[in-house]
């Protein structure tokens, strides 16, 4: 593919290759000179195809430097050439006082009990200050985590940062996440403004609605998602956005871990490394397989709609070469079921027709509401507020605990409805695990 000069003024839809146009669109005919490619189509430069380096070349005369750019690797992911736009310059902004401040201000409010959180506003300003002064001069290091297990559902080790590189974190998160959003796939849930737990249960019981019936679903997870994110890997993935080797230099500080591979769970940015790692799974499932009735992911764990039997187990069979491949990733589980099976995801057990909390959450809720916890019971109660578990756990604690039914907030009494007396028991045995519907009415 190489760029052709020509002298051809009427460069309209019928000039062909060698008319020039360079600031109107082929299908202007005025006098203005500009130029079109020539050896190769416009739809080498689109996603999937790699226009070799033989081919950039003009009459068969290689050159150093091709007139267009190379086709990439993140051609090859499934990104359209906006996405590989890059920006710099970004690391002064991010470091100022006026962004640390905002930093702090944010960092506040999701830890507004932490001992950090008081300690850092004893001396607000000259932390401010100090943090400045040493991401500016290149000294800062993250201090050690605060490391601790957690059991919901499975073990896991979580690595909590000290409030002052939390400050940090919520800056650089301020200024990067927009610039990585816009790349993101309308549904890639979790850690993104208006698509949480409940958005993405939303989407997938829509798309259980949409599927034909007698087609399958095909969900994935990942195997220890976390702890197999290849930092090599996910570096290159932020400098396709990001070209300034500081701020690069600073968000990897957040991703360093004590094994070869992985990155800490309980940091910001990890969230936000999450969804950059997984990023080209969503383009390579969304683009080139194109499942029917729709696709969403919520960090690791993501569903196909819509597919037949064959389709299923073959998409399947890509996805994992795909991971392994690309991201180094391998799954630790995959389930290919009847759409009227429903799905198990983001916390709940879905259908076409309802959905309920999973059976681990609900043995929690009424464990919480026999010892009176009302702020856990509360949580349980917003989790559930869009499925039908809604009702039984109300029923629940009016029949467990009537002080703390009474306690709670106004809104759910005015919800509550209890069930029909013939269809109590039905009711009951359903949340209870004792009655297996793959379809409720």
């Amino acid at each position: 593919m190489c760029p052709i000069a020509g002298g051809n003024w009427n460069n309209g839809v019928n000039a062909g290759v060698w008319a020039l146009n360079c600031n109107n669109t082929r299908t202007n005919t005025n006098n203005n000179v500009g130029c079109r490619a020539d050896s190769a189509p416009p739809q080498a430069l689109m996603f999937g195809d790699v226009v070799p380096r033989e081919a950039l070349s003009c009459h068969g005369r290689n050159r150093s430097t091709p007139a267009f750019p190379v086709a990439t690797a993140s051609v090859r992911l499934g990104f359209s050439r906006d996405d590989m736009k890059r920006f710099g310059n970004l690391y002064d902004g991010v470091i100022s006082t006026a962004s640390l401040y905002q930093g702090y201000i944010e960092a506040s409010r999701s830890k507004p009990n932490s001992p950090g959180r008081y300690l850092f506003d004893r001396r607000l300003g000259a932390e401010i200050k100090q943090l400045h002064q040493e991401l500016a001069d290149g000294s800062y290091t993250p201090k050690p985590y605060y490391r601790f297990l957690v059991h919901e559902p499975k073990e896991r080790v979580i690595y909590a940062p000290a409030f002052r590189d939390c400050v940090v974190q919520h800056a650089v998160y301020r200024v990067v996440l927009p610039i990585f959003d816009r790349t993101f796939v309308d549904t890639s849930f979790a850690c993104r403004k208006g698509k949480g737990t409940h958005k993405a249960a939303d989407y997938a019981q829509q798309a259980l609605q949409r599927s034909p019936r007698g087609s399958y679903t095909l969900q994935l997870d990942i195997r220890k998602f976390f702890y197999r994110i290849n930092r090599q890997i996910l570096r290159a993935l932020i400098e396709r956005k990001i070209k300034d080797k500081r701020l690069v230099y600073l968000m990897m500080m957040f991703a360093d871990y004590t094994e070869a591979v992985g990155i800490p769970i309980g940091n910001l940015l990890s969230q936000l490394y999450a969804l950059i790692y997984m990023n080209p799974v969503d383009h390579f499932v969304m683009r080139e397989l194109k499942p029917p009735s729709g696709y969403c992911r919520y960090v690791d764990d993501f569903i196909l709609f819509g597919l037949t039997r064959e389709q299923a187990v073959g998409y399947r069979q890509r996805i994992i070469q795909f991971l392994d491949e690309r991201l180094q990733l391998e799954l630790s589980r995959s389930t290919i079921a009847l759409t009227t099976r429903g799905v198990n995801f983001v916390g709940y057990r879905t259908w076409a027709s309802a959905r309920f909390v999973r059976k681990h959450s609900l043995y929690k809720a009424r464990r919480s509401i026999r010892a009176g916890r009302l702020e856990s019971v509360v949580s349980h109660l917003a989790h559930a507020a869009q499925t039908h578990s809604l009702q039984h756990l109300l029923d629940y604690a009016l029949e467990h605990n009537h002080a703390l039914y009474r306690a709670l907030p106004k809104t759910y009494h005015s919800r509550h409805r209890a069930p029909a007396r013939h269809t109590r028991g039905r009711h009951r045995a359903v949340h209870a695990g004792r009655l297996d519907v793959c379809e409720p009415a």
